[in-house]
């Protein structure tokens, strides 16, 4: 079995998995909860392991690379961040209601790179400017500061649905947390994945630095990366200093991931650039 198979099978297991969830949600059925956790934990151990021989893999065909360096290894590495942080988020929290609502997103990341005919599956090597050990920190140190965009955005998309419909849903909304303990999750992801965007975007521009000889220069992508930056930096100024919380810091969470999305997928599809590999 390689690693394109393994792949394959976490993608049906993560589409289980928010199965599992919803229902959980929906029909308060507690018995599923440690059932889609469970199913959730062994889709992402075969992610793992699927990412590994994938990079195995790489070394047997002689080119020897992380498998982060094109579109369908992106997608496949986001949908796996955003498990880990996921899984971190249930068992630090104690709660199973975050599921109907983030690992979703990580089966419509492995969906769109199993099924989308204009990615390329295939193991390429790398142009000289890829090769670089600052290649591996700016990605993975990005792709964790989008996932926790991703969680906070599902947390906010949580916020929203409990306070729309608590009053007419009420033995439904009750499996959710709390709202200011969701409050306070979501900003702390913000926090969490501002940390690391930022830290992606200093490790881009040093490697930008020693492939282009320069550490900026006005790509779409860095353009972009920068004004998602700038927004969650002026959210979470706006937290401190107004007090923005509740619906307004819910809100906010979806559109800066609405940005997160258009900085990672618009760009790299719609717009050309050093760092378009969307249909490569």
């Amino acid at each position: 079995m390689d690693s394109a198979q393994l792949l394959g099978i976490t993608t049906f297991t993560y589409l289980f998995s928010s199965l599992l969830y919803v229902f959980l949600l929906v029909f308060k059925t507690q018995r599923l909860a440690r059932v889609a956790t469970g199913f959730t934990a062994v889709a992402l151990a075969v992610q793992t392991i699927g990412l590994i021989l994938r990079w195995v893999e790489s070394y047997q065909m002689g080119i020897g690379r992380a498998p982060l360096t094109n579109m369908y290894e992106s997608l496949v590495f986001f949908a796996w961040s955003i498990i880990v942080l996921y899984l971190y988020v249930e068992r630090k929290f104690a709660t199973r209601a975050i599921g109907p609502f983030a690992v979703p997103l990580a089966f419509l990341a492995m969906a769109y790179a199993s099924f989308a005919g204009s990615i390329d599956k295939s193991i390429s090597p790398l142009v000289p400017a890829l090769q670089s050990n600052w290649l591996v920190a700016h990605v993975v140190t990005c792709f964790i500061g989008y996932a926790a965009f991703a969680i906070a955005a599902a947390l906010g998309l949580m916020y929203l649905f409990k306070t729309r419909d608590q009053a007419k849903t009420a033995a439904r909304t009750t499996l959710l947390p709390p709202l200011p303990t969701l409050d306070d999750l979501i900003h702390k992801t913000m926090i969490f994945g501002f940390i690391w965007l930022s830290v992606g975007i200093i490790t881009g521009a040093i490697w930008a630095n020693s492939a282009w000889g320069t550490y900026w220069s006005w790509d779409p992508k860095e353009t972009w990366s920068l004004i998602t930056w700038f927004f969650y930096a002026i959210t979470l100024h706006a937290r401190y200093t107004r007090g923005w919380n509740g619906n307004r810091l819910a809100v906010l969470a979806l559109c800066g991931f609405a940005s997160v999305l258009f900085t990672y997928l618009g760009v790299n599809l719609l717009l050309s650039g050093l760092h378009s590999y969307g249909a490569s």
